[in-house]
């Protein structure tokens, strides 16, 4: 009778759990009650009908035998799902334990053949109206907001977990890469001539011929020294003084010729040769290639390897900053722009029929593809569980609703017993 009074799981840590087995225990023992009712019920209508009883004590023997056959037909099914009853090698018995295996891998084919086919999944989708519902909750500014922080957070930790040197190696080597696959010549080419046939370059040539003026006119000892180390060393110094005079002057002058005159021959000069170097960019294949040499020592330059390196870390810097302050543009600009997407989703049904279709194809092709994976992960799980552990469970999460069983097996059990015999008085 100890069986049938509670064989209580113990060792359960949450409270939760803690109510469910005083639960449990009270009403295994209202369900055994009811047995034992039913057994007093009939020991003393019995003894009563021996010493001459009237004869409505028969209707309650019946009904109190019956309903002890029913209660105790109803305690052995109950009990036998999830132990041997007192401990019996009944076979058929304690099902759970020595069937878990199988009823797990029986559960996962219900979940794969009933939660996980195509039909369900698309019927599903369409019904649930998965993309008007998601723009309309995020056209709404606080949850936008709220999203907004989330993705903060993620791009906080992302930024934060990155190592820097793979960072910045995955840049080198993406940059190094595009600029590499790409030729030099040609584009730079065309973006000369573009220049030249716009006249954009001549400011620049302004400022060159002003600049080149101006550091002539101010550095005549510079042209006196040139001078007088070309100069034959028999040469007199007030010889060297008049060529160096007479050669600073003219120099100046031709300078500030090609200063002041923008039709002067030596700015045709450059033009021409701007005009013919553009093209021999474009074309030639010894200019192109100088081109991809100069461009391999200006990538392969060790400024070019700090920039990098620079750029990320004043890049990371800026992100986190962003990341981290709720009034600034990145953040802002991010929940305005979660905000119009959800006004699309809502507002544009052809956006809307797309967005759906992509998300029903998308769990489709999941379903399709890892169904068997979804369903190992039940059979799987289960068949790690320890067998009396997992009955132990079960029991406590339905063992309060089962006991129901054994009381109604009594009442019905009885109201049976009782039937059949006022029939069987009836009938004879």
């Amino acid at each position: 009778m100890v069986d049938l009074i509670a064989n209580i799981p113990v060792g359960l840590s949450s409270e939760a759990d803690e109510q469910k087995r005083r639960a449990l225990r009270r009403m295994k023992l209202v369900a055994t009650g009811f047995l034992v009712v039913a057994t007093l019920l009939y020991a003393g209508g019995s003894w009563w009908m021996s010493s001459g009883a009237p004869s409505w004590v028969g209707y309650v023997r019946a009904a109190a035998e019956a309903g002890m056959v029913g209660a105790l037909a109803d305690w052995f099914a109950v009990t036998a799902l999830f132990r041997r009853p007192l401990g019996l090698p009944i076979p058929h018995t304690a099902i759970i334990p020595t069937r878990k295996d199988t009823i797990g891998e029986s559960l996962g084919e219900f979940v794969g053949a009933n939660f996980l086919s195509e039909a369900v999944i698309r019927q599903k989708l369409r019904s649930t109206q998965i993309t008007k519902w998601f723009g309309t909750w995020l056209a709404d500014p606080a949850h936008a907001l709220r999203l907004t922080e989330e993705l903060a957070t993620m791009l906080r930790a992302a930024v934060t977990v990155l190592r820097d040197e793979d960072v910045q190696r995955v840049l080198e080597q993406i940059l190094t890469k595009q600029v590499m696959k790409t030729p030099w010549g040609p584009p730079l080419g065309k973006l000369l001539t573009q220049v030249l046939a716009d006249g954009s370059h001549r400011r620049l040539v302004d400022l060159t011929c002003e600049k080149a003026y101006e550091w002539i006119r101010d550095n005549y000892e510079s042209v006196s020294r040139v001078v007088e180390q070309r100069a034959p060393s028999w040469s007199p110094k007030f010889v060297d003084d008049l060529v160096a005079d007479r050669i600073y002057n003219e120099v100046v002058k031709f300078a500030y010729a090609v200063k002041s005159d923008p039709d002067h021959q030596m700015r045709k000069a450059v033009d021409k040769f701007l005009i013919e170097f553009a093209e021999d960019l474009q074309t030639d294949p010894d200019t192109i290639a100088k081109a991809e040499a100069a461009k391999q020592q200006v990538l392969n330059h060790p400024e070019i390897q700090h920039f990098i390196d620079m750029a990320w870390t004043k890049a990371k810097k800026l992100l986190l900053d962003a990341a981290d302050d709720p009034s600034s543009a990145l953040r802002q600009r991010v929940q305005e722009g979660l905000m119009n997407i959800g006004q699309r989703l809502v507002a544009d049904e052809a956006l809307r029929t797309k967005v759906d279709a992509w998300i029903e194809n998308a769990a489709v092709y999941v379903v399709v593809n890892y169904r068997d994976q979804i369903t190992t992960l039940i059979t799987d799980t289960v068949a790690r569980w320890d067998a009396e552990e997992t009955s132990r469970k079960i029991e406590l999460q339905v063992g309060r609703d089962l006991q129901f069983i054994r009381i109604n097996g009594t009442v019905v059990g009885a109201l049976a017993g009782l039937v059949i015999y006022t029939a069987s008085e009836l009938a004879f």
